[in-house]
């Protein structure tokens, strides 16, 4: 009996030191490591178009070529509507697909099941509306409907769920929920850090890919365009800067754990389309800024603290920006309360 116990104890060592090593192996853990092929599907609206659209790309500058990408668009999709459209089976999604580091159309009448059906997708993503984003009453109980019906529908049973943190409207957008944030880019952004925060505790989030962080700090930098800040329309992501940054950030938070590689010096460079230009001087601060945001967004320091009355809402929240010498400052930025509603 001593000798069965003995053997059970060193068994659960081995395999505690194992995980251990297979944590600080993968920095995104549980993210596949080294896989045949990566697959990855995002499941959103047109900021995930934002954040994927240069990841074919970016991949055939560094020369990847066993990855596929899957896109699941319908305009403004917030979390509610996702289970609304999934309830119903209805045909509401555009679903775009890259298998050879090239965007393809596979269908224009998708639904949620077959698109998460179509492939073993090793990383499902899903994100909220940005116009609620920062509203954290919109997101129960659709986030973790949604998280249920992908987990159900993916073949893979492995499949890691990830949250894109999207960023802050530019500080002269016109966009109607702007005023729930007081436009102010700033106290928006802390919003989104806030319920980010909050959800990826609360309903199982594995990793997040914090494009609103890189974005947020880019536009710190010498290359931002104010009003605009690197947005085309006050809110959609520019096709120079932007959308670049976003996906850098995207390539960093999934592709470069799982396939052991970098964005850091990554040749491709996007034609912006008479947007902000990406240069190889601006280049560097694009990939540096999501390296830096997804090495800072792994931590569980600095969660945000209740006020007098317990309501978090009302918490000084704390979000981190890159220097330019890629150390990390942590700055804490009021928010009031929010004005929101519980959905669409």
């Amino acid at each position: 009996m001593k000798k069965l116990f003995r053997f059970a104890l060193c068994a659960f060592a081995l395999l505690a030191v194992l995980t251990l090593r297979a944590q600080s192996e993968a920095p995104n853990f549980p993210l596949p490591v080294r896989p045949d092929t990566l697959r990855i599907l995002g499941v959103g609206n047109s900021f995930t178009d934002d954040g994927m659209m240069y990841l074919p790309e970016l991949l055939e500058a560094a020369g990847i070529r066993n990855v596929v990408l899957g896109r699941l668009y319908y305009p403004g999709c917030s979390l509610r509507q996702h289970c609304e459209f999934d309830a119903a089976d209805a045909p509401k999604y555009t679903y775009y697909k890259s298998e050879r580091n090239r965007w393809t159309t596979v269908s224009e009448a998708a639904t949620l099941r077959e698109a998460v059906g179509d492939e073993r997708w090793d990383v499902l993503v899903v994100q909220q509306s940005s116009a609620y984003s920062g509203i954290y009453t919109s997101y129960h109980p659709w986030l973790e409907r949604l998280i249920e019906r992908v987990r159900f529908y993916c073949p893979n049973a492995g499949a890691c769920v990830a949250w894109q943190m999207t960023w802050a409207y530019g500080s002269g957008s016109d966009h109607g929920a702007f005023p729930k944030y007081d436009n102010d880019p700033q106290q928006m952004y802390a919003a989104v850090v806030h319920v980010a925060r909050r959800v990826t505790e609360e309903c199982g989030i594995e990793t997040v890919i914090p494009t609103g962080t890189a974005i947020q700090t880019l536009r710190a930098g010498e290359f931002n365009n104010p009003p605009s800040d690197f947005t085309r329309d006050g809110y959609h992501l520019d096709f120079g800067c932007g959308r670049y940054t976003a996906a850098c950030t995207w390539f960093q938070a999934l592709v470069a754990p799982c396939l052991r590689t970098d964005i850091g010096g990554n040749t491709f460079r996007p034609d912006p389309k008479g947007h902000t230009p990406v240069t190889d001087e601006s280049a560097a601060a694009c990939q540096q800024k999501p390296a830096c945001a997804v090495s800072r967004c792994g931590s569980k320091s600095g969660s945000p603290a209740a006020n007098d009355k317990g309501d978090v809402s009302y918490a000084r929240l704390p979000f981190f920006v890159c220097r330019r010498n890629g150390s990390q400052k942590r700055i804490f930025a009021p928010t009031n309360q929010l004005r929101g509603s519980d959905g669409p």
